[in-house]
């Protein structure tokens, strides 16, 4: 109940190629890597598209006192 051999390895990616064939794995492997970009893409451009004037809490502090409500 080991690790695979390299042979049992080799005959599932043989069996995987005469099932899909070379062209259609080579597009599936295109698709998943300009997903994985666009998504990459995206996280990145939120970033980059926040309003210059737009204050966040860690770009500034805003300092004040507390005081104690008085009772009547």
């Amino acid at each position: 109940m080991g690790s695979f051999s390299i042979w049992h390895w080799l005959i599932v990616l043989l069996i995987v190629l005469l099932i899909f064939g070379t062209k259609k794995l080579r597009n599936m492997g295109a698709d998943l890597g300009g997903a994985v970009k666009g998504f990459k893409d995206g996280v990145k451009g939120d970033e980059d598209k926040k309003p210059a004037g737009e204050i966040t809490a860690s770009s500034s502090t805003i300092e004040g006192e507390v005081k104690d409500k008085q009772k009547s």
